[in-house]
């Protein structure tokens, strides 16, 4: 039983579809199979849950990892205690589900840098939520970052063997371009490949897409490319990173979803998004690279729209406890 990853998997807002979709995920016995989970929020929530997927598991509760069973119809779970389910209304902004979501996250944490946990898994939160309670970050990749001292760590998108890293994220398309640099993109270079190497990629692939149409048509359209991204893929290169491009945006994607390259570099936000979700975009997992332990995450936000209506799909949650213990075991070898 202990060769199954042990992966803690965070509630997310407790106001929000994460705990609906945390429980019809472990009601899935094949998952149980690939790993031992272990979930990490409120124990009255996930009653609720219950209620609203209708799904029938029991929750034991535990002090620390070491105590679960870990046996489908069961969920061993870590109670923090920190909701008032009598206040707490599905679907909506509130500071108490932004401070709970936090909670969760911050043991997430401390699990995972004691060796306590192999992985982590986080279902969605809620920017506003976290706002209203005080906390002053944008999201969890930030959080992550921040509270483990890894500075910019990456972010990477995986979709059936469709891997994209990016180069920049959270900013303006205008702000994005003026992020497209020589050293920037050797540098990402570098810790893409390193990061594909700690998920057990030998050699990895690597290819750069194009900012401009056509890869800028050696500067008739542009001169990104020309200027940074050349003299970029040429050190990383000299290096001995296998990176290639920079390849037209409009293609480059479908050639790695066909395994011409392990993954690509996308230069923004949407450039990358777009693919991926539109490649399959239930089964779009999240992983955090550069972290000092692995992390997945579902690739969709809290929907509160839906939220209490148990009709939220659990396919995203169910792929990114699955992409986490499969490469729980070569992250940790990596280490």
């Amino acid at each position: 039983m202990h060769n199954r990853p042990l992966i803690g998997i965070t509630m997310g807002d407790p106001a929000s579809i994460g705990p609906e979709i945390v429980a019809k995920s472990l009601a899935n016995p094949e998952l149980y199979a690939l790993c031992r989970p272990l979930v990490i929020g409120d124990a009255r929530v996930m009653a609720r849950a219950f209620a609203t997927t209708g799904v029938n598991l029991a929750v034991r509760m535990v002090a620390s990892p070491a105590e679960g069973r870990y046996e489908h119809g069961t969920i061993d779970l870590i109670d923090l205690h920190n909701v008032d389910v009598d206040t707490l209304a599905w679907g909506r902004v509130q500071a108490q589900a932004g401070q709970a979501a936090f909670d969760y996250i911050v043991r997430s944490i401390e699990l995972a840098k004691a060796g306590a946990i192999d992985a982590v898994t986080t279902a969605p939160i809620n920017k506003e939520a976290l706002k209203a309670a005080g906390i002053d970050f944008i999201g969890h990749t930030e959080i992550y970052g921040d509270l483990t001292g890894t500075e910019d760590p990456l972010t990477l998108f995986e979709t059936k063997g469709l891997r994209i890293f990016f180069l920049t994220r959270h900013v303006s398309l205008a702000q994005a371009c003026r992020m497209i640099t020589r050293a920037r993109t050797l540098d990402y270079l570098r810790r893409c490949s390193a990061a594909l190497e700690q998920l057990g990629v030998s050699r990895p692939r690597l290819a750069v897409a194009a900012l401009n149409p056509h890869a800028g048509e050696h500067g008739l359209f542009g001169e990104e490319e020309v200027r940074e991204l050349e003299p970029a893929i040429a050190d990383a290169r000299a290096e001995g990173i296998d990176a290639s491009g920079p390849h037209p945006a409009d293609s480059v994607f479908w050639h790695a979803a066909r395994g011409r390259f392990d993954a690509v570099l996308s230069l923004y936000h949407d450039q990358g998004h777009i693919a991926a979700k539109m490649y399959d975009f239930e089964r779009t997992v999240s992983i955090t690279a550069g972290l000092p332990f692995l992390r997945t995450s579902v690739d969709h936000g809290t929907a509160f729209d839906i939220a209490g209506t148990g009709q939220a799909s659990a396919v995203s949650m169910e792929e990114a406890i699955r992409v986490a213990a499969r490469y729980a075991a070569s992250f940790r070898r990596s280490r």
